[in-house]
């Protein structure tokens, strides 16, 4: 579909399951080559695992680990054209009942892991006179509240400032930054935050599902490959007046 996208060096971050997975495989359709960083991953140093498919462990929330994969990048002249950015997790709880914790570690992992590897990678790319594309995976709860998820919502939130503010910072190095907002997506986290936000709330997770469904204009939930796709369309030429956006990707749900 994306011919300029042959041979291009995209660095998906959060990539081993739902949205990421489905963003490696996108890319690789377009006969992109992929990095594929995951803290699931064992190997500290790139590894093979097949033609343009590359993996290599990664704490989005360990600055070492992250700038140490930018300068080994650097060193073997892998300087990626595009960040797909990915990782994030989230927990459940009404705010009152919550624990500091569990908002450290979704702060740690969804906003300050985007803030250090957009970081490092922006200041690569402005150290090597090179243009890119920076996207971030963030959610429709970083413009929306929702109950029980207070500390996700509240890092996601941040997200969408960070991609506004590195917007207009490397606007004249000709990067791009911009975010996918997908909304209720079926992944594997989704299922699991309806089984204990539905324990929260007295509600079976059939019945959160159908909650979900009816909440969604267009009739049904996304799937990972709805989101990727817009990945795509973000990485590709079309999109090369757009910066500091948050794009919806939620059947109607959010609309602003």
């Amino acid at each position: 579909m994306f011919r300029e996208l042959e041979d291009k060096l995209v660095l998906v971050v959060g990539s081993f399951q739902g949205i990421g997975k489905a963003v490696v495989t996108t890319f690789l359709a377009e006969n992109a080559k992929v990095i594929a960083a995951d803290v699931v991953y064992e190997n500290a140093d790139l590894k093979e695992l097949e033609e343009r498919l590359y993996t290599v462990k990664l704490d989005v929330s360990d600055e070492e680990q992250v700038e140490d994969l930018f300068t080994r990048l650097e060193d073997r002249g892998l300087v990626p054209d595009i960040l797909v950015h990915v990782a994030g997790i989230s927990t459940m709880d009404y705010l009152t009942e919550s624990k500091s914790s569990d908002f450290q570690r979704n702060w740690e992992v969804n906003t300050r892991g985007f803030y250090l590897t957009a970081k490092h990678y922006t200041r690569l790319l402005k150290a090597k006179g090179k243009k890119g594309k920076v996207i971030v995976v963030d959610s429709q709860a970083g413009k929306n509240g929702y109950r029980a998820m207070a500390a996700y919502v509240a890092s996601k939130h941040a997200v969408l400032g960070l991609v506004k503010t590195l917007a207009l910072e490397v606007a004249e190095d000709k990067i791009n930054v911009n975010a996918v907002c997908p909304g209720i997506i079926e992944t594997g986290m989704k299922h699991r935050e309806r089984i204990e936000g539905g324990k929260i709330r007295g509600l079976t997770p059939e019945e959160v599902q159908a909650e979900d469904n009816s909440q969604v204009p267009l009739g049904r939930t996304g799937t990972p490959q709805d989101v990727a796709n817009v990945v795509l369309f973000l990485g590709s030429h079309l999109s090369d007046y757009m910066t500091g956006q948050a794009v919806n990707v939620t059947g109607g749900m959010t609309m602003n």
